[in-house]
């Protein structure tokens, strides 16, 4: 069965309860009325309602409503936010440098709104001490706690030890953020060159 609505002549039913263009209530008619009624104000016939007793039908202009409701889907997709997961990788003895520079990769991820799953990757030896890799990931949990929260606790996952930090705002509020900020830059500059002449 398809999505779409049966319009005019594709209507199969003696009679539907009919609204006029501007959303009124005709009251309940027979279909050949509801398409003469159609035909004289130049509209379409559309069954709005398939399931109802009588089936609820409209006047519409076809053609527009299917461009406006594909407007309005575009909009609801392009508002979604999609929810990635980044992933960074460490292990139990990293060098200083190396977990700074780890580090910097999950703030930038976090403040573009993006989740970071941590995972420390235990080899050898190192899976009888999992304390090394929670102290770790409680240490980086501390040091980016201004931009996200821990979603999931350090788990042990076989040779891993995994964690979750997820950014405090969402991704759209990011995105805004960096809008307003390059507004922000585009207005300076023709001040300064001004200032500068």
């Amino acid at each position: 069965m398809s999505a779409e609505p049966r319009i005019n002549d594709r209507i199969r039913v003696p009679e539907v309860r009919l609204v006029g263009p501007n959303g009124e209530q005709v009251g309940i008619v027979s279909v050949q009325d509801a398409l003469r009624l159609a035909q004289e104000s130049d509209l379409d016939l559309v069954e709005v309602a398939p399931t109802a007793r009588p089936p609820v039908a409209k006047l519409m202009d076809y053609g527009k409503f299917k461009y406006e409701s594909a407007v309005k889907a575009r909009e609801a997709r392009k508002n979604q936010s999609n929810t990635i997961i980044k992933e960074i990788k460490l292990r139990p003895k990293i060098d200083p440098h190396d977990y700074e520079t780890k580090k910097g990769h999950v703030v930038r991820f976090l403040k573009s709104g993006d989740k970071v799953k941590v995972t420390i990757m235990f080899r050898g030896r190192e899976q009888s001490r999992p304390e090394l890799g929670r102290r770790l990931l409680a240490r980086l949990a501390e040091d980016v706690q201004d931009l996200g929260t821990v979603e999931s606790q350090p788990k042990q996952d076989g040779r891993n030890m995994v964690m979750v930090i997820g950014p405090h705002k969402r991704r759209s509020e990011h995105k805004a953020e960096a809008r307003a900020a390059a507004a922000g830059d585009k207005a300076r500059r023709p001040q300064e060159s001004a200032e500068q002449a």
